[in-house]
């Protein structure tokens, strides 16, 4: 027998997206749904199914091409550098993201130090929206990521002086200098 319950979906989501991390000073996690979007679950005993329609459509990793697969950092051997640099890896052709854009990517963050692994996207099977502004996200990639494509996969090495300084952030010790390869998904409108 199949039954649907709005209501259910949403706490399930809510479920899932506290069970998947993050902390909180409350038990429950608060999910907002854009107007335009409506949600259907539909249970039954051997699945349980979410339907989403939306007017615009979700942003995902592409199946095939260079963005599919997660990039393996290599860690330079010359002395980390003390200014950004940014390598194109491979040169998108869509549309080019400005300073303040909202851009939708995927990511990896290592340590240039140790070359290990603090971050990334691809390990939550999700890609990463966010505002190019320095209050969303570290300077580095405020000045890393325009002029990057959609399309496009992009290196930032980054100093300490443009990311953490000397604050240490979770696997990150302070004064480190970080490597990203940022996969550049979509360029949405500038944010504020």
């Amino acid at each position: 027998m199949r039954s649907r319950y709005p209501v259910v979906a949403l706490l399930l989501a809510a479920g899932l997206i506290a069970g998947c991390g993050g902390s909180s000073n409350s038990d429950t996690a608060k999910i907002q749904l854009p107007t335009s979007q409506s949600q259907t679950l539909t249970y039954s005993a051997t699945s349980t199914t979410t339907t989403s329609t939306s007017t615009t459509p979700a942003v995902t990793t592409p199946t095939s091409g260079p963005l599919s697969k997660e990039p393996k950092i290599t860690v330079p051997k010359t002395p980390a550098p003390t200014k950004l640099v940014t390598t194109d890896l491979v040169k998108g052709t869509g549309t080019a993201a400005k300073a303040g854009d909202t851009v939708t990517v995927n990511y990896v963050g290592a340590l240039y130090k140790t070359g290990k692994v603090f971050d990334a996207s691809w390990s939550r099977n999700t890609t990463f929206n966010t505002a190019l502004l320095s209050t969303a996200v570290i300077q580095g990639w405020v000045d890393g990521i325009p002029g990057m494509k959609v399309g496009g996969r992009r290196e930032l090495i980054i100093p300490p002086a443009l990311a953490y300084k000397n604050v240490s952030q979770g696997l990150i010790p302070a004064n480190s200098t970080l490597i990203f390869i940022v996969d550049l998904l979509k360029v949405g409108p500038t944010a504020g």
